[in-house]
């Protein structure tokens, strides 16, 4: 009797412990991120399943886009980050001294691009992207050994990768993961053009004349390049020769990821949107100006066996605008100015 006396008392202390130890909460799961953007915009996006578009993995991306960390130092003499190339008052482009190629396009509207990024389309996700731009030796030329180390040692680190991946433990596929998804939420919707489609602005007399001839053939001829996504990307993220040269010794061009020669010379073609702040232009940025840029689509494109066959006129050397005409597309074109892009402070250095 004592025996069976002393194992009750056993378990009663035992229960009595048991219930007495804190309970484990589950970790918290991240808030899914709603992409807005207008009704005319694509559908299909290139967001992974493996990286589905959360608040905290957002604004996660958002902290590292500006940390000087990712060039594989401390906080205090890190000396590059995305941001050192990529300033949002020129919608994230920006041209790199230490760059053969201008800077890797706008970083706008890249959910919806699905053809590879950067000038030759070498980059097949933006997760890859961010590898490629913190190894790059003209880029940010960082060790991402040494970019997780400065990470995990931050204060504040470790508790925001838990909140958006659910562990304090850094990995640099989970710093590529957070900057994409940074870089997916960075929509330009808001442009004069976009309130002049939504039927809330018209446009003035020159700058319809200047859409209607961005729209034409026998106009500026622009649509067949820029028209991706009804218009609402500005491009249809391919990849063209658009008679910039007649010798080709690029050895980034298109076809060093092709490896056709019919791609010699060939570019992705990059959005319009907010194409007045965001010079120079072409993809060694060889043009300043957009007066440049329509100079040379009206008189300057070079013909050789590579070009497009979408550059119509370039057996007359471009589209012959009349001064007139190359007033009213610049007016249009600037029409493309998202301001409300240029200062939101969702995406400006928190």
């Amino acid at each position: 009797m004592k025996f069976f006396k002393a194992m009750t008392v056993i378990g009663v202390l035992l229960l009595a412990s048991v219930s007495c130890r804190p309970v484990q909460e589950e970790p918290s799961q991240p808030t899914p991120y709603e992409l807005a953007k207008p009704s005319y915009f694509p559908s299909r996006t290139n967001i992974p399943e493996d990286n589905p578009m959360t608040e905290e993995g957002v604004e996660l991306g958002r902290k590292l886009f500006y940390d000087a960390r990712l060039s594989g130092r401390d906080g205090t003499d890190g000396i590059r980050s995305c941001s050192s190339c990529h300033h949002q008052e020129h919608s994230f482009e920006y041209g790199s001294a230490t760059n053969t190629h201008h800077a890797m396009l706008p970083l706008i509207n890249l959910a919806w691009n699905r053809t590879g990024l950067g000038w030759n389309g070498g980059v097949t996700t933006l997760e890859d992207m961010v590898l490629a731009a913190v190894t790059s030796p003209v880029e940010i030329n960082a060790d991402t050994t040494q970019v997780v180390k400065y990470l995990q040692r931050a204060t504040d680190y470790p508790e925001l990768f838990e909140k958006a991946f659910g562990s304090r433990h850094i990995t640099f596929v989970n710093v590529e993961k957070a900057i994409a998804q940074f870089v997916r939420s960075m929509v330009s919707a808001d442009s004069k053009f976009d309130r002049y489609l939504l039927g809330e602005e018209d446009l003035t007399e020159d700058e319809m004349a200047g859409y209607e001839l961005f729209c034409t053939e026998d106009g500026a001829d622009c649509f067949h390049c820029h028209g991706g996504g009804g218009l609402a990307l500005m491009t249809t993220n391919l990849f063209y020769n658009n008679g910039l040269d007649d010798e080709f010794n690029d050895p980034e061009d298109r076809s060093a990821v092709t490896g056709s020669h019919w791609d010699r010379g060939a570019y992705k073609v990059p959005t319009l949107r907010n194409i007045a702040v965001s010079a120079p232009y072409m993809h060694d940025g060889r043009f300043a100006t957009l007066d440049e840029v329509i100079d040379f689509y009206s008189e300057g494109v070079k013909d050789s066996e590579n070009i497009n066959p979408l550059m119509h006129h370039v057996m007359d050397g471009g589209v012959q605008l009349t001064p007139r005409e190359k007033a009213q597309l610049k007016a249009f074109l600037k029409t493309l100015t998202d301001d409300s892009f240029l200062n939101n402070p969702d995406y400006s250095r928190p």
